[in-house]
């Protein structure tokens, strides 16, 4: 399978996130916030996008990669005719005077494994999107770059002249780069930086072990829990879609988008992960954010905001060359106009454990009140309203299916949050507003296919629909769920068990690719209609699009199992999680349950 600059890893600390290439290359990193201007930025355009690279002197080598068990510490190992080494890159994390130690520091350990491996390294940070490239001063052990908006610094126990004039030397001990953003490190670098390697190690590895899942590809659910993990901005609970832009969903296709933001439908998604494997300090970070929100006209939430808040999300083009060449790449996103109107059920789903959890206290959920009487107006003021729909079809309002099964799951938690309150009034708008969600949903029903259609009024099949299966509006009535399932089989399954998130023309031509989260919801239905056995085989099918990491793409290409999108995408990994989990309830489920 193809996979081009999707052979790559990443670190991160909740703080930042970086990638890192198989040639040892960090193509991706926005300091000091993951929607900031890049200071290493190759995935989009090579020239322009700086370099920090820790290669052999004869240029030809073969490498590998490979995160350290159960973290997210990540190792690179380079195979050159002088020797071998290994790169470990790692973003520090650890628990510190009683709170999380997350610096905007990256810190990458070189260290010879076998011969006289001769490296040549190159750091070349770069700002303003590229048009310039940070000079670097030397100091007493560090090289500080810097211009009126930025300062970073490499600090090194190698010789600072080697790496400014990019001169190759012997590797005959283990080399420390600590590069940091704003304050620099002013401490023992090679004990500090081993310390710092050790203390993250033992979270990631504490982490892991205080998560709950099942035996069912436990392997691959951990990583993806760890990915999801690094995707929360700590600081304020956001939550981003991917911390990459700009990579299209298909070649020439100029579906190229900056999700470097937090959408709330995704927050949505990766809590639910988040809540499943016991783990609820993300949830109650994003409940923090959710509070903070600004609303707009008529008390309306935006579908997406910054990682702080902000509701002014410009998309402006920049003259990049793109990735693969593939034009326009986009900062920020005109999402952020749109009318989405399912995220109104999405945070009350959000927030139910709140509330149907005992581990939380009355305390931890106080002052909660307006803000769910306030969601519930919201449904109630746009059930008949149309939208853009999950798919942010640009210039394409409906009554989508998918809104509506919102409003019906959000009204649905409502009731269990009334009951827990005991506010009768809250339980009587609940029950109304579920019943005519309902009714709503319903309208999308196409008798001669026994199944429910993309919107009030039209025939086309949605992906998105898949959820009206997972998420239970079916209730016991398997036939009902199976009879609908079939029918988008028939339209948007693909090869390999891949599925297409809709088939009809939209803004910007006819989707190319397949959508990974889809094809996870498909195999998520199976399992609840008791198709077990494909439900199994299809997700042992479809792990095999990830990455050499077990990393996944938004996006893939069924004829040649090239990935694309931004990348790695949360949503593709929220949908493994939730048809793992899934598959694994059932199997271990007693045969007479």
């Amino acid at each position: 399978m193809e996979k081009h600059l999707y052979d790559s890893g990443l670190i991160g600390n909740c703080s930042f996130i970086a990638h890192i290439q198989k040639n040892t290359n960090i193509s991706w990193l926005c300091m000091p916030r993951f929607d900031s201007d890049f200071l290493f930025g190759g995935i989009l355009d090579k020239e322009k996008g700086g370099e920090f690279t820790i290669l052999p002197e004869s240029g030809e080598f073969e490498s590998s990669q490979a995160y350290l068990e159960n973290t997210n510490i990540l190792e690179t190992e380079v195979q050159a005719k002088e020797g071998r080494y290994k790169v470990t890159d790692f973003a520090p994390r650890f628990k510190n005077y009683d709170r999380y130690f997350r610096p905007l520091m990256l810190i990458r350990k070189i260290q010879p494994i076998s011969g006289f491996p001769k490296i040549r390294i190159k750091c070349r940070p770069v700002a303003d999107r590229g048009t310039i490239q940070l000079k670097g001063t030397p100091g007493s052990n560090h090289i500080q770059f810097r211009n009126s908006d930025q300062e970073v610094r490499l600090t090194t126990n190698a010789s600072l002249s080697f790496i400014l004039e990019e001169k190759s030397f012997v590797l005959n001990r283990p080399i420390y780069l600590v590069f940091t953003y704003g304050r620099p490190l002013e401490a023992p670098i090679e004990s500090t930086s081993e310390q710092f390697l050790q203390a993250t190690k033992e979270y990631w590895l504490h982490w892991v072990k205080s998560t709950s899942i099942y035996n069912f590809h436990q392997r691959l659910v951990i990583r993806s829990a760890l990915i999801l993990k690094i995707h929360q901005f700590e600081d304020t609970g956001a939550i981003i879609a991917a911390s990459t832009t700009s990579l299209p969903e298909s070649p020439g296709s100029t579906r190229n988008w900056d999700y470097r933001y937090c959408w709330i439908r995704d927050s949505y998604y990766t809590l639910t992960c988040f809540n499943s494997i016991g783990h609820f300090e993300e949830l109650e970070k994003y409940f923090d954010y959710i509070q903070n929100l600004p609303t707009v006209q008529d008390n309306r939430y935006q579908p997406l905001y910054s990682i702080t808040g902000d509701w002014f999300l410009t998309e402006e083009i920049s003259p990049l060359d793109g990735y693969l060449g593939n034009k326009p790449v986009r900062f920020g996103n005109q999402a952020y106009t749109h009318v989405q109107n399912d995220l109104y059920g999405q945070v009350l789903v959000s927030l139910l454990p709140l509330y149907s959890d005992s581990r939380f206290t009355a305390q931890e959920r106080s002052y909660s009140e307006p803000i769910i009487m306030n969601l519930l107006n919201k449904i109630e003021h746009t059930m008949e309203e149309k939208d853009a729909g999950l798919w942010e079809f640009r210039n394409l309002a409906q009554e989508h299916c998918y809104t509506f099964l919102f409003h019906w799951a959000g009204a649905s938690a409502a009731i269990k949050i009334a009951n827990r309150l005991n506010n009768q009034e809250m339980h009587r708008k609940a029950t109304e507003l579920k019943a005519m969600a309902a009714k709503k949903i319903e309208a999308c029903y196409l008798p001669d296919r026994k199944a429910y259609a993309q919107a009030i009024g039209v025939t086309h099949m949605d992906a998105s629909t898949l959820q009206l299966i997972t998420m239970g509006y079916f209730g016991d009535d398997i036939e009902r769920a199976n009879n609908h399932l079939k029918a988008l089989e028939s339209e948007l399954l693909a090869k390999d068990y891949l599925f297409y998130r809709y088939k009809h023309q939209d803004d910007f031509g006819v989707p190319e690719t397949t959508f990974l989260i889809c094809a996870f919801w498909y195999i998520e239905a199976l399992a609840c209609v008791n198709r077990l056995d494909e439900a199994v085989e299809g997700f042992e099918t479809l792990v095999k699009y990830c990455n050499h990491l077990s990393l996944f793409s938004e996006d893939v290409d069924q004829a040649t199992g090239s990935q694309w999108g931004n990348f790695p995408q949360a949503y593709s990994h929220v949908g493994l999680m939730n048809a793992a989990f899934r598959i694994g309830r059932k199997l271990d489920r007693p045969n007479f349950l």
